[in-house]
């Protein structure tokens, strides 16, 4: 691997404020704030608008769309057989 090519890779910790939710993984990203861990190391904090804790598909959430519905006007609009 060459020298001074590559990013750098070390630990940080996203943040999902809505759900109150972090964890700890390494990433490239970067941040001027910092946060302590359970571990007693502190770490760069990156806060993200939106994760697995918070997203409506792995909550159960989740709206379903009426497809039935659509079809049926679009063959009274269209007139389909």
């Amino acid at each position: 691997m060459q020298q001074d090519k590559h990013p750098d890779y070390h630990p940080v910790v996203f943040r999902d404020r809505t759900a109150g939710y972090a964890f700890l993984t390494r990433s490239t990203a970067t941040s001027g704030e910092r946060i302590e861990w359970d571990d007693g190391e502190t770490y760069p904090v990156v806060d993200v608008e939106i994760s697995s804790e918070s997203h409506p598909f792995y909550t159960g959430k989740a709206r379903t769309v009426d497809s039935e519905g659509r079809v049926a006007r679009f063959e009274r609009r269209y007139g389909g057989s």
